[in-house]
């Protein structure tokens, strides 16, 4: 079931570039884990504290509950309501009352009567269910917060890639700092010598325009963010955007560009188009693999 492989690449490459933070700070991803003789594809682990700067930190500790959470991903090609409550059973029995324990069900045939009354009918407040039907296209929660949470912050099948790119904002900065210099030389000239009377303060002045100037132009020029899904991509560079599906390509290499930039070059009867890899801070092999898969399905 190529879909099912898929979707689970990329929910694991969504926990690891931390995407679902807005659920929590998942610090650890196990495959083909095992509990009660089940084994999920994906499991991963963490908590809600947060890891970023120390005042974050502190404020997380003595403000935000020391839950720990569990996400679980489990693929099939048609699930039974019957082993679906044997699972939510083996949850409740394998971890603690306080635990937050999310459930990710994707399963390749539409949705039957009994188990879509199965999954929006649950209600328990420490396990949060949202399915998917790769046929359909339907989408459930849990009648539950986690459930609904889940369903809102999963979005199933597609995945961003975007990096910030020094480089690049680099020459941003440089456009800012040269348009603010000739800005202020034009004013100077105009009579209004206030502006260069003192060097500090101007020097100053300049940079705190060119970063922000510099990070708008970065922004609507040259950031790049590609989202891919199972019918196809979006590549953007600023506001220059690029759409088409995979259906359209035929084959696929990896193209090393004169500035030792990687892409991936897609083939087509009308040509090739490149997915940057290293700009747009994306694993070569994984997304290879995954993109080989989408294109042979």
């Amino acid at each position: 079931m190529i879909e099912l492989n898929i979707i689970k690449d990329l929910i694991e490459e969504r926990l690891v570039k931390g995407d679902l933070r807005w659920l929590a700070n998942f610090n650890e991803v196990r495959k083909d884990h095992i509990i009660n003789g089940t084994t999920f594809p994906i499991y991963a682990s963490g908590g809600l504290q947060e890891r970023g700067f120390l005042l974050s930190r502190i404020f997380s500790g003595l403000v935000t509950p020391k839950y720990k959470v569990h996400f679980f991903f489990y693929g099939s090609s048609d699930l039974e309501p019957k082993f679906l409550k044997k699972m939510l059973l083996t949850f409740k029995k394998e971890f603690g009352t306080d635990d937050w324990i999310f459930l990710n069900l994707v399963q390749k045939q539409p949705f039957q009567k009994d188990l879509k009354q199965t999954i929006t009918e649950f209600a328990d407040r420490s396990i949060g269910i949202a399915a998917y039907s790769l046929d359909t296209g339907e989408a459930l929660s849990s009648d539950n917060t986690l459930g609904r949470s889940l369903l809102k912050n999963l979005r199933l099948t597609e995945i961003k890639f975007e990096a910030f790119d020094l480089p690049d904002y680099l020459k941003s900065f440089t456009i800012a700092f040269c348009l603010t210099m000739v800005a202020l030389i034009a004013i100077a000239f105009m009579g209004v010598q206030q502006a260069l009377s003192n060097p500090f303060l101007t020097i100053l002045f300049i940079i705190a325009i060119s970063v922000l100037l510099g990070h708008r132009i970065y922004k609507s020029e040259y950031h790049v963010t590609l989202t891919i899904d199972t019918a196809g991509f979006r590549l953007a560079r600023g506001r220059r955007v690029t759409e088409d599906k995979w259906s359209n390509y035929r084959d696929m290499s990896i193209y090393i560009a004169s500035t030792r930039e990687t892409f991936l070059r897609l083939y087509s009867e009308k040509g090739t188009t490149d997915l940057p890899l290293s700009r747009a801070g994306m694993s070569r092999k994984e997304l290879y693999n995954l993109v080989r898969q989408l294109i042979s399905k």
